[in-house]
């Protein structure tokens, strides 16, 4: 699976890592952890 800038994807309520670099907020998780791509 390869993801790309602007892909809506679905993942668990609980999935991932939330971190801030330069006040922008990201979410860091593992391949398995996406269920879903809605669109590319």
């Amino acid at each position: 699976m390869v993801l790309k800038t602007g892909n809506h994807v679905l993942y668990g309520k609980y999935a991932g890592t939330e971190i801030e670099i330069d006040g922008e907020k990201l979410l860091i998780m593992r391949q398995s952890d996406v269920l879903a791509i809605i669109a590319q």
